[in-house]
């Protein structure tokens, strides 16, 4: 197998795992099921998933060179959502909720990047070395 297709087949099955975990999540906390319901579940998923692939992005130490891959594209990428946070915006305004949809419009991206901006400091807090590329430490 190439080393692309190999790529390919860790993104795939990283994608899988993400969204059903993020399908998970929502069917357990709820997704709002009206559509003037605050959704705090895509909200905390984005968060989170943001979260994450700061840390991953900045991680230092060498991996394997599927985790990148697997782990940020696929699980993360997988787990986290524009376009639910887009319907979910989209049904708060449309539906008269007009502050909490325009509240949830700015603060997802707002909540977003200061979660990645905290996630890259992670792995120094971590005692791991930060900075280092993926081609630098050999991870692609």
């Amino acid at each position: 197998m190439t080393p692309g297709r190999r790529v390919l087949c860790a993104v795939a099955l990283g994608g899988a795992v993400g969204a059903t975990m993020r399908a998970v999540i929502e069917a357990n906390l709820g997704a709002g099921s009206a559509p003037t319901s605050f959704p705090w579940s895509t909200l905390a998923i984005n968060a989170v998933g943001s979260f994450l692939l700061g840390a991953l992005s900045v991680w230092g130490t060498p991996l394997a060179w599927w985790v990148k891959p697997f782990a940020g594209t696929g699980v993360l990428g997988g787990f986290t959502t524009f376009s639910a946070y887009a319907v979910a915006a989209d049904a708060l305004l449309l539906n008269g909720s007009v502050g909490a949809g325009l509240g949830y419009v700015v603060a997802t991206p707002l909540l977003c990047i200061a979660a990645a901006a905290l996630g890259t400091r992670l792995p120094s807090v971590l005692g791991l070395q930060r900075g280092s590329t993926p081609a630098a430490a050999g991870q692609e």
